[in-house]
């Protein structure tokens, strides 16, 4: 009966530590500002941003999602993720609680809105052989609806990275652990993934990548994903992607667009 509050206390104890980390050094200009620096998102892809935003920027990205699976169609959005740089190398996350409609009408996943979630990331390096690191720790609320929401504190750490190659290519990937509640009990997964993205133009790259969840309880879930992304301007981007699923336990298919912006929220 203590196992929630203790991962929560837990949380922000290791929250405080990193963002005790922050020095003066932190705060100078090693980072342009979000005006000059393009936008740089999350999504599409499974793989997060190997890089943390603008210090001082707010950058919220967005999305609507179709997963097909398991006989089960579920429309949610808006997939909302609010980023804000406090930092050079430190930014806040918020997980707004997305919206999740069920669009079959036998059973399965409930329709509600989902778990509200927090989080800090900090950029790391400089790395040998000019890699981009960062670390994120997380932790979800059991904030949604009883048919959606998981009904626990839910913490995952996950550390994406990228390496610029030649030719307008970078590969980039992924490697997290979480650990949902599922059915009352923790269901300790480890998810690995891996990216090849091409610059097609300036504003406009593609992806192709392999995302696998592997639970403690359950099969593993294999995804092959590929989207693309185009910066309208330099503070804003739209995205499309879809994916299928390779396995038995991940879904049939998934399909999705969004849009995200970013602004200087606090002048330096």
């Amino acid at each position: 009966m203590y196992a929630r509050p203790m991962l929560a206390r837990i949380f922000m104890t290791l929250t405080a530590f990193i963002l005790a980390g922050i020095s003066p050094s932190h705060g100078q200009g090693q980072t342009p500002s979000a005006d000059a620096e393009p936008i740089a998102t999350d999504r599409p892809a499974v793989t997060n941003s190997s890089v943390v935003v603008p210090r001082g920027s707010l950058q919220a990205e967005n999305g609507f999602l179709e997963t097909s699976g398991q006989g089960q169609s579920v429309l949610d959005g808006p997939e909302s993720l609010v980023r804000f740089g406090i930092a050079n190398r430190i930014e806040l996350r918020f997980t707004v609680p997305d919206y999740f409609y069920n669009l079959t009408t036998s059973g399965g996943s409930g329709t509600g809105f989902g778990d509200f979630g927090f989080g800090v990331k900090e950029q790391l390096g400089p790395t040998l052989g000019k890699f981009d690191v960062s670390a994120i720790l997380f932790l979800s609320f059991p904030t949604g609806a009883n048919t959606v929401s998981s009904g626990g504190y839910d913490p995952g750490l996950q550390v994406p990275w990228s390496r610029a190659l030649p030719a307008n290519w970078t590969v980039a990937g992924m490697f997290s652990v979480y650990w949902p509640t599922q059915g009352r009990r923790r269901n300790l997964t480890g998810e690995s993934t891996f990216l090849f993205d091409r610059q097609l133009t300036k504003p406009w790259d593609a992806f192709v990548e392999y995302a696998g969840d592997f639970p403690e309880f359950g099969g593993p879930r294999h995804l092959l994903h590929f989207g693309t992304a185009l910066k309208v301007s330099p503070q804003q981007q739209i995205d499309f992607h879809v994916g299928v699923g390779l396995s038995s336990a991940a879904v049939d298919h998934l399909i999705g667009f969004g849009y995200s912006f970013r602004f200087q929220a606090i002048r330096r």
